[in-house]
């Protein structure tokens, strides 16, 4: 499968592709030919980048999945943290350009809010990025009634992030909600008394990988519904 934010992209070089090797045999142009070869090789990496292999979930309840591809580059205690209601660990994925680059979301519930916040475009893998950069933010309840965070946040190369999450919207573990185009970072946190799944260095894949387990159950789990976010992919 193609991700849908990359189709256009792609029909785009191939376009130009075409049209440069029709120049080229007619008029027996090099350059055309040239060129035509390089925006082949670019269609080529597109079609490449925007991958979105179809993938089985089987993450039960209170499961954290890991809501990109990458490698993870920092597990960090946040002493309290308001909207997790206390103490919080902190998940960093980085994604290379040869990563995929569909977002899952990490747990099964309601999405609580979604704010999108303008920044810096500094490279990914640098700690500033998590504070710093371009990103959207997505808080949600899990099913067991545990608040957590997720993030998509811009690279140097990144400059296009795609949230298709709206608060109220429910949602299951693994659902695609997005995309970040071209490097860049994601970011997950929870309760810091869940048990953490995941270590420094490990790659982890989008909606498969363990990140942790959430707690037992809290006082407010979230009731099961059969109501979707329109804008969800299983």
């Amino acid at each position: 499968m193609i991700a849908r934010e990359g189709l256009h992209i792609i029909v785009i070089g191939l376009v130009i592709t075409a049209g440069l090797v029709v120049v080229a045999t007619r008029y027996d142009s090099r350059s055309a030919l040239v060129l035509s070869l390089v925006f082949g090789l670019l269609t080529v990496f597109s079609i490449f980048f925007f991958r979105d292999p179809v993938r089985k979930i089987t993450a039960s309840d209170g499961c954290l999945v890991a809501p990109a591809d990458g490698r993870v580059i920092a597990v960090e205690s946040i002493p309290d943290h308001p909207y997790i209601g206390g103490p919080a660990v902190k998940v960093s994925i980085f994604l290379s350009i040869f990563d995929v680059h569909v977002n899952r979301v990490p747990a099964s519930g309601r999405i609580d809010y979604v704010s999108y916040n303008p920044g810096k475009f500094f490279a990914a893998f640098k700690d500033k990025a998590s504070h710093l950069n371009e990103q959207t933010e997505i808080g949600m309840t899990a099913s067991r009634g545990h608040k957590i965070i997720f993030k998509q946040i811009a690279g140097l190369i990144a400059r296009r992030i795609v949230c298709r999450l709206e608060a109220g919207d429910e949602v299951s573990a693994g659902d695609r909600f997005g995309i970040i185009r071209f490097g860049s970072r994601a970011e997950l946190i929870f309760p810091a008394e869940s048990d953490v799944r995941v270590k420094l260095g490990q790659h982890v894949a989008g909606g498969k990988s363990q990140i942790g387990y959430l707690p037992p159950e809290n006082d407010n789990p979230i009731e099961e519904s059969n109501a979707r976010g329109k804008n969800i992919q299983i």
